[in-house]
């Protein structure tokens, strides 16, 4: 018998979850309160579904799916009925909310466990609706728009909820292949929506005092920091009305905020962005989006410590009080508002020490109680425990110094070498300068002695390991120039097939065209959850010329890599394991620790005997058995002139851990 959900409300976010417990395999009974509104729910997850067919991601044919979401007129009675699990997704009102869960609560199955997707109302307030037999199973399942393409889920806990409903709804929650964070107590606006609330009132408040403009603040966010969208056109996409709904229901429930009066007058003016055509941008017509144009340069003068310290703020009192851990909180920010890094990540590359300046500035400046530093902050400050320029704040660094290049991030962590592609808003497209700077940055690896540099690690900033080719850069070229680009990019690969040192690429997004080429060349690649790759040329009408139709063959096979060639289709982390792109998928939030480990237990290995075998690999591959055996016999001599052998065989008979120098 086929496993049975109920979902309340065929809304945006309704409709949405509705579609993922399908495409799990449950039955569905979704409610809604006039036939229209279900029909209409039912036509959006049809155009999802077909969608979703259309780039290969259903393992069913999307009719059958389709078939599984039974729509329900204004019954929810019938629609719990021999259900395991209820997701109400209704209007956020609170008595409609509650009228839900009682009337769940007398027809449900007396263990199936009831949920809101409440963003900002009370978990607890919620449950004292139901029976007390009831409430342990009750608690919060906060998806993010839309559901189908958000991967995070918070789990909110209200005064009642037991251990196992929070460990049963992270399991549902991991069926639908999304990633979890759990709220130990039920606070106003859970962890994402206080994070953002007090990023929204840092940025509108620097307007409002005249000490920036909008664009400026918008610019310095999203090309600076690396956040997808600005404050304020974030605002707008959501819907300004969104924002002043949330932000009042998280005040009434003792949240301290002083409302911007910037954002409030939109709500009073109905200027609510994108949906009304206006907020504090214009668009050509209501609900329709179109990128405002945010130039760099604006932001480039802006404390971004000053715009990101309030935040930062708000998360070190969610884990001072043990509302969620430090890494639930990083993850939810990373995962839920597609941040490059978690607001306590980025606390310690700003310093500990400059935050709390920060947050007294704004509190001398503003009166206002909520900006005063957290005593977390203050203890931590105080302890010189600052970041990673103390080598410890939220998290514990290795000593390593940095250079910042215009494209590149390079990080010297001995044993270990760290090339950071870093242009977050262009999502580390590849453009000459980087090809130029990636090339300087290998040779000056090559160089260095072994002690220094064992192991590369290669990844990106923000969302994006590498987006491909900046297409930007493709005006006005010409066949002789394009060719040009072609074997540039094809002397990167190579020069990192020839390092004489292992290469790991750490793939933390978007993994594509040209980017993925680049991840071609590395001698391991580990890829995040969420990580998405493919070689989506053909559909500009151009094919992979960085070496993609010869490397992509040699990983996957002639026919695996003429079918991704092909159809330009994007695959997920999970699929390209399954091929064997990559070699392991990690969450995200484990990411740069697996690669860590895995170079530093590279690093433990004898680097001569490693290059040997990586050249033995690399070249004898392509060359006929008999000269890729006679290939590796040379390469095997080679190894028998260094001292490490000696070290090795050493160590062996004397049962002790080798040294290894590289001698």
């Amino acid at each position: 018998m086929a496993k049975k959900v109920a979902v309340i409300g065929a809304g945006t976010m309704g409709h949405g979850i509705a579609e993922l417990f399908a495409i799990a395999g449950y039955e569905v009974a979704l409610v809604d309160v006039a036939e229209e509104f279900l029909k209409r729910a039912l036509q959006n997850i049809e155009l999802s579904l077909k969608k979703l067919a259309e780039k290969g991601q259903l393992k069913e044919d999307y009719t059958v799916i389709l078939s599984r979401i039974k729509p329900i007129v204004n019954d929810v009675c019938k629609a719990v009925e021999g259900a395991e699990l209820m997701v109400e997704a209704v209007i956020e009102e609170i008595e409609t909310k509650r009228k839900v869960f009682a009337e769940a609560d007398r027809c449900a199955p007396p263990n199936a466990i009831l949920a809101t997707n409440t963003s900002s109302l009370p978990i607890t307030e919620i449950s004292e609706a139901v029976s007390e037999r009831r409430r342990p199973l009750v608690a919060g399942m906060h998806f993010f728009n839309p559901p189908p393409l958000m991967p995070l889920v918070e789990i909110i806990r209200g005064k009642y909820t037991s251990d196992e409903t929070v460990k049963k709804i992270a399991e549902y929650a991991a069926q639908l292949g999304k990633q979890t964070v759990v709220v130990n107590r039920d606070v106003p606006g859970f962890i994402v929506n206080r994070i953002l609330a007090r990023l929204n009132d840092a940025a509108c408040w620097t307007v409002a005092r005249g000490e920036a403009d909008i664009i400026a603040v918008d610019s310095a966010l999203r090309y600076r920091v690396g956040l997808p969208m600005g404050a304020f056109l974030l605002m707008d996409y959501v819907g300004i009305d969104v924002i002043c709904f949330i932000g009042d229901a998280m005040a009434k429930r003792g949240f301290k905020t002083h409302p911007c009066h910037l954002i409030t007058e939109k709500c009073q003016q109905k200027k609510y962005g994108v949906k009304t055509g206006e907020g504090f941008y214009k668009y050509p017509a209501p609900g329709k989006f179109q990128w405002p144009d945010i130039p760099k340069e604006p932001g480039e003068k802006l404390d971004i410590a000053a715009l990101l310290a309030p935040a930062i703020n708000e998360a070190a009192y969610l884990v001072r009080e043990g509302i969620a851990t430090k890494e639930d909180v990083d993850k939810a920010v990373r995962l839920g508002l597609n941040w490059p890094k978690g607001p306590l990540e980025l606390a310690d590359e700003l310093g500990i020490d400059v935050v709390v300046k920060v947050l007294e500035a704004w509190k001398a400046k503003t009166g206002f109680e909520e900006f005063a530093p957290d005593p977390l902050l203050v203890q931590m400050a105080s302890s010189n425990k600052l970041g990673r320029k103390t080598g410890e704040g939220f998290y514990v660094y290795s000593k390593a110094e940095e250079k910042r290049l215009e494209t590149l991030i390079i990080r010297y962590e001995p044993p270990i070498v760290w090339i950071v592609l870093n242009r977050p808003e262009r999502l580390n497209a590849i453009n000459q300068k980087m090809v130029e700077e990636l090339s300087s940055a290998l040779d000056e690896i090559s160089r260095m002695d072994f002690e220094r540099a064992r192991a590369v690690i290669i990844t990106g900033t923000g969302r994006a390991f590498s987006a491909g080719a900046d297409i930007t850069g493709f005006v006005g070229t010409t066949p002789l120039l394009a060719y040009k680009l072609s074997r540039g990019l094809h002397e990167i690969t190579e020069k990192i097939e020839k390092l004489d040192r292992p290469v790991i690429c750490a793939l933390n997004g978007y993994t594509l065209g040209g980017g993925l080429e680049l991840a071609l060349a590395c001698d391991i690649r580990i890829a995040s959850e969420t990580a998405i790759l493919g070689q989506p040329e053909v559909n500009i009408g151009l094919f992979p010329g960085g070496g993609g139709t010869q490397r992509l063959a040699r990983l996957v096979g002639l026919a695996r890599a003429k079918e991704l060639i092909f159809t330009g289709d994007n695959i997920s982390a999970k699929d390209a394991e399954r091929i064997g792109l990559v070699n392991k998928v990690v969450p995200p939030e484990r990411l740069e620790q697996e690669a860590r480990s895995l170079a530093l237990k590279l690093a433990e290995k004898p680097p001569i005997a490693l290059a040997m075998a990586k050249y033995s690999i690399n070249y004898g591959y392509e060359a006929p058995l008999w000269a890729a055996l006679d290939l590796e016999a040379a390469h095997f001599g080679i190894v028998f002139s260094t001292e490490d052998l000696y070290e090795g065989v050493s160590a062996f008979l004397q049962k002790r851990k080798p040294q290894y120098k590289g001698k």
